[in-house]
């Protein structure tokens, strides 16, 4: 059992307080998650040809000064925005060099996500920890995803909490267990597919960007998953522009939809919406099974 959270703002004067907003939506899922806690949030895109990576190192004191040094030393300009154990970079450099020389030079310094537009932050303790340690409530920006975890089938490490990505500007959360996600791994791993972590939500989450970067719609790609999930889930992702929101065909898990002219909220139950401006004249209503919901920043 997890919970999941989702904002997106429309009106642009509500930016500014997207943290503030989504943090008691994510705290309201601590029954449902108590173990580890994760937030992804959608910012004002870098320029052209820059990148945003979201890095973490799991040993206390790392010197993170040191590593920017050596990192401008070595591959070029950037800026270094550290919080705690993570840490966000912005730079031009080429992905494949930056993964290289982490691997070489910092091994224990972990990529979670890379993009334009994406930062994300995940790590073990209450929701309302994780919130604090990291900030959650300063944050700004067009959409956020938001996760609490509760562990069943993996154990309790940052590498097993969500939100998951591949790919850029692209990330997933999961209610919900697979019940094959090993022979998942073993077919994506075949046609090249990197896995950092033993949990079911990691291969839902590689298979549907497998099938994007293959050419399939995001709808045509959750088809495809369909046939080829064994469980259930509902799978909440965010895009660069775009939150989307589908259940398996059975509805086996629960999810609640609050949209206004100003915000579309979701979460696993609506305990973690009621709190929000103008709920009471929000459309509120139960995502249907296999359906695809999609919204876009306007």
């Amino acid at each position: 059992m997890c919970g999941i959270v989702g904002l997106l703002v429309k009106n642009p004067s509500l930016r500014p307080r997207l943290g503030e907003l989504m943090v008691p939506m994510l705290i309201g899922m601590t029954d449902r998650g108590p173990d580890s806690s994760g937030m992804a949030v959608f910012t004002d895109s870098v320029k052209e040809g820059a990148r945003k990576l979201s890095v973490y190192c799991a040993r206390a004191g790392f010197d993170w000064q040191q590593l920017a040094r050596a990192f401008m030393q070595s591959l070029g300009e950037a800026t270094f925005e550290n919080k705690v154990n993570h840490c966000i970079i912005k730079t031009s450099v080429e992905l494949l060099v930056i993964r290289e020389w982490l691997t070489a030079k910092y091994p224990e310094v972990h990529l979670l996500s890379v993009g334009r537009s994406i930062d994300l932050y995940k790590d073990i303790g209450l929701p309302a920890e994780v919130a604090d340690r990291y900030g959650f409530r300063q944050f700004s920006g067009t959409h956020l995803v938001g996760h609490t975890r509760m562990a069943t089938e993996s154990a309790v490490t940052l590498e097993n909490a969500h939100p998951y990505t591949a790919g850029e500007d692209w990330c997933l959360v999961h209610n919900g267990s697979l019940a094959n996600p090993g022979s998942l791994r073993r077919k994506l791993e075949k046609l090249g597919e990197r896995f950092e972590s033993d949990c079911d939500t990691e291969a839902a989450c590689r298979y549907l960007h497998w099938r994007l970067t293959a050419g399939d719609s995001l709808e045509t790609a959750l088809q495809h998953a369909f046939d080829d999930f064994d469980g259930f889930f509902t799978f909440l992702m965010g895009t660069r522009d775009k939150l989307a929101l589908v259940r398996d065909p059975f509805a086996c898990k629960p999810a609640v939809v609050a949209e206004t002219d100003e915000y579309v909220a979701i979460a696993s139950e609506f305990h973690s919406l009621a709190h929000l401006p103008g709920i009471k004249h929000a459309a509120v209503f139960e995502p249907k099974p296999a359906e695809v919901y999609a919204w876009s920043v306007q």
